[in-house]
C-alpha cells in the first residue's frame, strides 16, 4: 500500500543530513511494526532495535546496524507539527479511498468515540464526569460495513459537541466528494440516510411513559424479558424540524433499559429499524476493540497533544496494515475472522532461527507450528502481492 513511504514524504525533515542515521520512513516502519507485534511503548525498541526479523522486515541484514533508539523515536513523536498531522489525516482518507478498486454502491460512516484515559500531565487531557476519569475521548471513523479505518481524531476529554463533530464530516465528505463525484450526486438526490443515538432526557422519556409502563404491565404477568418499540416525533431546540425518533423500552432481570433512536429512514418496522440498521453497530465495537484493546491505541503518554495525536495515528496506520493482512491474505483460513490479537500470536509471532550466511539469509520455522499449510499459503498470497 506503501502508507508509510507517502506520509514519510509529508513530514517535513529539519535535521541537519550529515547527521542523520535513520530516514522518517524507517522510523515510522519500525514503530508501526512493533505495535503491530505488541509492543506499543518507545522504550521497547531499545531490546527490540536489534531483532534480525524486525530488521528483515525492512530490507537490513539481521547482523547490520541496529535500528533507532528510544530517544530518536520519541524525538520523532515530538517533532510533528500541526499542519504534518492534517496531512497525514488526508493520508489515511486516501488511503480508505483507494482501498476500493471502483467506488461502492454505498458505504456506512460509522462513528463513536471512546474513554483514553490518562495518568500524567498531558495536554488537554480533562476530568470527565461520565467515566470518572482524567482522560481523552478520541473519536474512531470506520466503513462499518467492511472494517475499514477512514480516521482517528484525538479529542479533549470533554464531550465533543455537534459543530465539532460536523467539521470533521465536512472534511470527510469533501475528500470523498472529490473521488467518488458521481457517488455523492446520487447520494444527495436521494438523501443521505442517518441513523443516530439520543441521549435520554425529560422530554424523550415523557413521551416513552406510556411504552415503559407496558414493559412493566408484560414484565409483571410473565416474568419474562420484554422488549417493545414505538416511535414519535421529536425536535430538539437546535434542529430545524421535527424528527422521527424510535425508542425501545426494554426490561429484564437485570432492569429497565431505554433507548431513543433519531432517523431519517423510511423503514415501516420500528424493530427493523433499529435492530437491524442501528443496533447493528455492534459491529463498532469490535472494530474499536481492536484499535484500542488489541493494538493499545490508549497509550498517549506524550506530553503535547500534538504527539499523542501523532501516536494515536501510528496504532491507526498499524490498524490498516492488519486489517489490509486479515482481508487480502487471510481469507478462507483458520484467521479469516480473528481477531488482532489472535492474528499477532498465531501468525506474527512465531518462533523461528535466523541464520545469516554468506549469501542468503535462512528462517527455520519451527516443525511442531500447527497451522503449517495456512501460514505457507499465506505466506505465498503476501509474496504474490509484493
Amino acid at each position: 500500500m506503501r502508507l508509510l513511504d507517502r506520509v514519510a514524504k509529508i513530514l517535513h525533515d529539519r535535521r541537519h543530513p550529515g547527521y542523520t542515521r535513520h530516514s522518517f520512513l524507517d522510523m515510522l516502519n519500525q514503530r508501526v511494526f512493533q505495535i503491530a507485534c505488541g509492543y506499543e511503548h518507545a522504550d521497547d525498541v531499545d531490546t527490540l532495535r536489534d531483532d534480525p526479523v524486525l530488521k528483515m522486515a525492512w530490507e537490513r541484514l539481521p547482523d547490520g546496524a541496529a535500528l533507532a533508539s528510544q530517544p530518536t523515536l520519541s524525538w520523532l513523536e515530538n517533532a510533528v507539527t500541526r499542519s504534518d498531522l492534517y496531512r497525514i489525516a488526508e493520508v489515511l482518507a486516501e488511503a480508505f479511498i483507494e482501498s476500493y478498486r471502483t467506488p461502492p454502491v454505498g458505504i456506512v460512516i460509522d462513528v463513536d468515540g471512546t474513554a483514553d484515559v490518562t495518568h500524567g500531565h498531558q495536554q488537554l487531557a480533562l476530568f470527565n464526569a461520565f467515566y470518572d476519569e482524567s482522560c481523552y475521548l478520541p473519536i474512531h471513523i470506520y466503513e462499518g460495513k467492511r472494517g475499514k479505518l477512514v480516521t482517528t481524531v484525538l479529542q479533549p476529554g470533554k464531550r465533543p459537541s455537534g459543530a465539532e463533530i460536523v467539521t470533521i464530516f465536512k472534511r470527510i465528505v469533501r475528500t470523498i466528494r472529490k473521488a467518488w463525484p458521481e457517488v455523492i450526486e446520487f447520494c444527495e438526490a436521494k438523501n443521505l440516510k442517518y441513523a443516530l443515538g439520543l441521549t435520554p432526557n425529560s422530554v424523550l422519556r415523557e413521551k416513552a411513559a406510556s411504552l415503559t409502563e407496558e414493559a412493566e404491565l408484560r414484565f409483571q404477568r410473565g416474568c419474562r424479558p420484554v422488549r417493545i418499540f414505538g416511535e414519535f416525533s421529536y425536535r430538539a431546540k437546535s434542529w430545524a424540524e421535527d424528527s422521527r425518533v424510535v425508542v425501545k423500552a426494554e426490561l429484564n432481570a437485570l432492569g429497565p433499559n431505554l433507548r431513543f433512536v433519531v432517523t431519517n429512514l423510511g423503514c415501516k418496522s420500528r424493530c427493523v429499524a433499529y435492530e437491524m440498521i442501528y443496533s447493528d453497530r455492534g459491529r463498532m465495537e469490535v472494530l474499536i476493540k481492536d484499535h484500542k484493546t488489541h493494538l493499545l491505541s490508549d497509550q498517549t503518554s506524550c506530553h503535547r497533544f500534538e504527539a499523542n495525536q501523532f501516536c494515536l495515528f501510528l496504532h491507526s496506520m498499524a490498524y490498516i496494515l492488519l486489517h489490509a493482512l486479515r482481508r487480502r491474505h487471510l481469507q478462507g483460513m483458520t484467521w479469516a475472522r480473528a481477531q488482532f490479537d489472535t492474528i499477532r500470536v498465531q501468525v506474527l509471532k512465531i518462533g523461528a532461527r535466523v541464520r545469516h550466511l554468506r549469501t542468503r539469509i535462512k528462517v527455520h520455522l519451527s516443525t511442531s507450528y500447527p497451522w503449517q499449510a495456512e501460514w505457507t499459503k499465506t505466506w505465498a498470497s503476501c509474496r504474490a502481492s509484493s
